[in-house]
């Protein structure tokens, strides 16, 4: 009857060991994903848009790589960038986020890219300190912005 028990314990342990979800990321793990939305609230004056976005991505700590996908709906943007900056705060740019749109002279959803950061940039992403806005016609300091987090 032991052993019956034993073994009973021993598969009930295997399977909740094996459920629990692993997280995204651990503290030695050097791939840190990254997130934002992007909306008008957050741009510094605050903006009312119908744009909305978001920003995913990895922060590779050991390379100092930064891969991105920004995603948007309802703006055309002509300037989007990268920017130090707490939330609630306007930063100088740090990245000019190329256009990937050459017919229009803009951009178009997705945007992709892979920068290699600086050590004070990569600083300021781990610290909450970097966000990204895009720009339009209407709104040329920016009509929405994402304050990025590491999840």
């Amino acid at each position: 009857m032991k052993n019956i028990l034993s073994s009973v314990l021993l598969l009930v342990g295997l399977v909740a060991a094996t459920a629990c979800k692993k997280s995204d990321s651990s503290p030695s793990d050097p791939a840190l994903p990254i997130i934002g939305v992007l909306d008008g609230t957050q741009q510094v004056p605050m903006v009312t848009s119908a744009g909305r976005g978001t920003i995913t991505g990895i922060f590779d700590k050991t390379a100092n790589t930064f891969r991105y996908t920004i995603t948007f709906t309802g703006l055309t943007p002509l300037g989007a960038h990268f920017h130090t900056g707490a939330p609630g705060v306007n930063g100088p740019i740090t990245i000019d986020l190329p256009k990937n749109n050459a017919a229009q002279d803009g951009y178009v959803s997705p945007m992709t890219g892979l920068y290699i950061l600086t050590p004070a940039n990569a600083a300021a992403l781990l610290s909450n300190g970097v966000y990204v806005n895009l720009h339009t016609l209407a709104y040329p300091a920016g009509e929405i912005r994402a304050d990025i987090t590491i999840k």
